[in-house]
This record gives structure tokens, C-alpha cells and sequence, in this order.
């Protein structure tokens, strides 16, 4: 079984979203490698090896470097540590989440090197400031690119000419259980309706604005916001009465949330953030046969606004709920009939299966080799200079056996 070494800037235990439904579903034909961004840990340098799911393994390199996720003061230790990854000779195909993770390249010599482009990474938060500078470089070295929405792939097209769009699919499945309304989850048994939920990362790309408002235009809507706060200061957060913070959740629980749900909502911030987002949840609510809200992110509004209600200011926002809400019967049979021709149209299987086929059939360009061409590109200055060479002596490694980790919230 071939290889896959995928670096990754998501935690496999934080949210369960594209990553996840991917690797595990191409785990049928390759064994995985999953290479997480460094843990601080004062003392030696080792790599953590965990088994998360059969053909699986994450990898998480636990450094005493002060500096995040793969910065350049990291490399000359990560390339140690992965040095014994792979057995000499072995051409393992290179998967890349993160570009910030390039110069590890320089530690294999890749069958095939692939970009899956799920977010526009520099726009957000904190983001590293070789970012692009290093998307570029990647872009020019990958033989594939995939892009997680239309949107993503009207950026990336022009900048490679083997990139694919590969929006965000659904397990049916799983969210269709759902559609037993009997299903609800009992942590909001006590919260009465209206119930307007939603689930997935609080961060800058969260509308806290709109939140705020809604909950105070309507004291008898009950908001249920399930899922971590990241990167914003929970301080800063709307608090009320009828606004009901669930925290982070399994992936497994997500249908039971929604069982209990009215009206589904995508409350995202306009912002640089959310340009070209293609959020999961869409399909999952869909799958759920539960009415939707969303600001206009165009990777909603344009392949699904007529299907999920667009609303582009807060009242009309509150507007749009309301009709949700009185919807008649028929309105609602109507609006599910819909959604379930959309969903019969996608799946996260025929997406793993098209990106395998495509993994088999690329031919490639050897583009890996102009890495060394390109150091000088992705570097920065100073002290943020990308180590040049990959360092070979070999590393501790700590392997630790366990049960498949329970994967938190969708995106």
C-alpha cells in the first residue's frame, strides 16, 4: 500500500471536517501519515505517532521552540524528526493543507506532490507572513491542485493548470438521522422554541454582530451556538437570555443538535476572512431537512440561493427567519424536496474517489525539484530564513497505540 504523507495545519482531534472525511475514506488506498504542527514541550525533541483510525497515523512533533505552527525556526528540527519517516527509497505522494509546511518537502522524494487549498489561508487572522510567498512556491511545485469551492478555484486556476474544484461534499448518512426530530439532543431538551441553531468554529469569521442583534430583536427565539471560540476573546461574545453557548461537541453529536433545530444558521462575517469559504454545514443542514439563513458568502448564495434564504443586512437577516419559521407545509415539503436533489448530487465517497483517480492518472512533472530553486523565494529574513537543506541524523520517536479519536464539530 503506497504512501501518503499529508501536512496539515488542523488538529485530527479538533474539528471534524474536510481532512478527516477525506483521509478517511482514502485510507482504503493508501497508508496515511498525518504531520500536525509542532507541541511545545521543553526537553528532547520527539515525534508522537498515534494510530486515530485503521491505516491512520497522526504525527505530532513535540519541539522546546518558542516559535508556531511551521515556522522556519522549526524546520532543521522537523526535517530530524521526519527524517525516518518513510523508509529510504520509498517515493510517498506529498499532501499539503498548509503551504507553510514546504520546506519539509525537502526531506522526501515525492511520487506526486498535491495542494488541497480548503481556505484562503493568508487572509486570515495571524497569518504568517511568508504565507504567500510560500503558496506560490508550493503552486509551481504541485502536480495537482485541488480548491474547496468555486470560489477558491477562480483564484487558484489561473495560477496552475492541473487545478480541480472539489466543493464541500455531505454524508448524508450521518445528518439524516436528523430527520427524526425525536432525535434531539437532551443537553437542549430544557430550551424551548423557536430553537435557530448553529454549529461549527467561532472565530473572526463569525457574524458576533448579528448574533447579538437577533437575540435582541427577538427575546422568545432561543439561539443555539454549538462549537469551540477561537482566536476572538469569548469576552466579546453576545450573552443573553436566549443566546445558549453548547461548546465543542463530537461529530457525532451534530445530528442530534440539529434534530431539535427549526431553523439552521450561517452567520458569517463579510470580511476578508470569509471570501471564499465553502462551508460544510450547508450540505449537512440540507441532509437534515432543516431550512437555512446565511449572509451572502458566495459559495452559498450562488450554487444554493435558492434553496437557502439570503439575507445580506441584520433585519433582513431576522426577516428571513421569521419566513422560515411560518412557513406552511407545503412551503416546507417543497423547500425539502429540494434539498434532497442537491444532496443526492454529492458525497464525501465520490469526492475521495475522483481525487484518488486523479492521484493515479497525473503524471508527474517532477515540479518537487525545483524546491531548492525556489528556497530563496519562500524564505524570509533574519531569523525567519528557512533552514536550506534537510538535516538527515536520525530522531526519538515516541509511538503511542490508541482507540480512534473522537473527532469534535464540523467546520
Amino acid at each position: 500500500m503506497p504512501t501518503l504523507i499529508v501536512f496539515c495545519h488542523l488538529r485530527w482531534d479538533f474539528v471534524f471536517q474536510r481532512p478527516q472525511h477525506l483521509m478517511t475514506r482514502l485510507a482504503e488506498h493508501y497508508r496515511i501519515l498525518i504531520v500536525e504542527e509542532p507541541v511545545y514541550h521543553e526537553g528532547q525533541a520527539h515525534l508522537k505517532k498515534t494510530a486515530v483510525a485503521p491505516n491512520i497515523t497522526v504525527c505530532q512533533p513535540h519541539t522546546a521552540i518558542h516559535a508556531p505552527g511551521f515556522h522556519d525556526d522549526q524546520i532543521p528540527t522537523l526535517q530530524t524528526l521526519l527524517a525516518d519517516l518513510v523508509p529510504e527509497g520509498e517515493k510517498p505522494v506529498v499532501w499539503f493543507y498548509t503551504p507553510m509546511a514546504l520546506p519539509l518537502l525537502q526531506s522526501f522524494e515525492p511520487s506526486l506532490v498535491v495542494y488541497d487549498c480548503m481556505d484562503e489561508l493568508a487572509a486570515f487572522r495571524n497569518a504568517p507572513k511568508q504565507l504567500l510567498q510560500r503558496e506560490s512556491a508550493l503552486l509551481n511545485i504541485a502536480d495537482l491542485c485541488f480548491t474547496g469551492g468555486p470560489s477558491l478555484y477562480n483564484s487558484k486556476k489561473e495560477r496552475h493548470n492541473n487545478a480541480h474544484c472539489f466543493s464541500s461534499s455531505v454524508d448524508a448518512r450521518h445528518f439524516q438521522q436528523a430527520r427524526d426530530r425525536s432525535y434531539s439532543h437532551p443537553d437542549q431538551a430544557n430550551i424551548p422554541h423557536p430553537r435557530l441553531g448553529f454549529y461549527g468554529v467561532i472565530d473572526e469569521r463569525f457574524d458576533t454582530e448579528l448574533i447579538r442583534e437577533m437575540a435582541a430583536a427577538r427575546p422568545d427565539w432561543q439561539i443555539v451556538l454549538v462549537g469551540p471560540v477561537v482566536k476572538i476573546d469569548p469576552a466579546h461574545l453576545p450573552q443573553a437570555a436566549n443566546i445558549h453557548y453548547m461548546g465543542q461537541r463530537t461529530y457525532e453529536e451534530l445530528p442530534k443538535f440539529l434534530a431539535g433545530w427549526d431553523v439552521c444558521l450561517l452567520p458569517f462575517a463579510m470580511n476578508e476572512s470569509t471570501k471564499f469559504i465553502s462551508p460544510t454545514k450547508v450540505l449537512e443542514y440540507m441532509a437534515a431537512e432543516l431550512p437555512s439563513v446565511s449572509t451572502p458568502i458566495t459559495d452559498v448564495k450562488v450554487p444554493y440561493g435558492d434553496v437557502v434564504a439570503i439575507a445580506e443586512t441584520p433585519q433582513e437577516f431576522i426577516e428571513a427567519c421569521e419566513r422560515m419559521l411560518n412557513a406552511t407545509p407545503e412551503q416546507k415539503a417543497s423547500l425539502a424536496g429540494r434539498m434532497r436533489a442537491i444532496v443526492a448530487r454529492t458525497s464525501w465517497d465520490n469526492t475521495a474517489n475522483a481525487m484518488h483517480r486523479l492521484i493515479q492518472t497525473t503524471e508527474p512533472a517532477n515540479r518537487a525539484q525545483r524546491l531548492k530553486a525556489h528556497l530563496a523565494d519562500i524564505a524570509g529574513a533574519g531569523a525567519d530564513n528557512v533552514s536550506p537543506l534537510p538535516i538527515k541524523q536520525a530522531a526519538p520517536v515516541v509511538d503511542v497505540d490508541q482507540q480512534p479519536i473522537k473527532a469534535q464539530a464540523a467546520e
